[in-house]
């Protein structure tokens, strides 16, 4: 599960959430409770605007220790950037060829806010890539 981690620091009235990869990213929350899912929403609202606007998507730090918390990616925006990762320098129409399909259908599989790729779409793509897809619920 790709996911990237957070350091919650009591406040007087609250808990305030910042992130190790992210400078731009603050939230906050009255309980660590709400700290957490305000965090979580946080997040994957930046990588949403930040995947859009063609930023680079930093690697998770893997820090540790008290008042650290690792804040999950929403599925479908961890599905976008590890397709964007495995593609590297490849691009998007040279993989939608090889997956025969159109590039635009390839661009939105990468597209945070606008992907829906079914179990056997993401099979079909990891098979172009060499890999195996692996799911679990947790």
């Amino acid at each position: 599960m790709l996911s990237y981690a957070a350091r919650i620091k009591k406040e007087a009235d609250g808990y305030l959430v910042t992130f190790e990869d992210f400078d731009n990213v603050m939230t906050y929350g009255l309980t660590i409770e709400e700290a957490l899912v305000n965090a979580e929403e946080a997040l994957n609202g930046c990588l949403e605007s930040d995947f859009e606007r063609n930023f680079k998507i930093p690697q998770p730090s893997r820090v540790s220790g008290k008042n650290v918390y690792q804040i999950p990616v929403a599925p479908h925006v961890a599905v976008a950037i590890m397709l964007r990762t495995l593609r590297a320098d490849r691009s998007q129409l040279e993989i939608a060829r090889q997956l025969n399909i159109a590039y635009q259908v390839y661009q939105r599989l990468e597209n945070p806010r606008k992907a829906n790729p079914t179990i056997k779409t993401l099979e079909k793509i990891a098979k172009v890539f060499g890999r195996r897809v692996d799911l679990g619920f947790v």
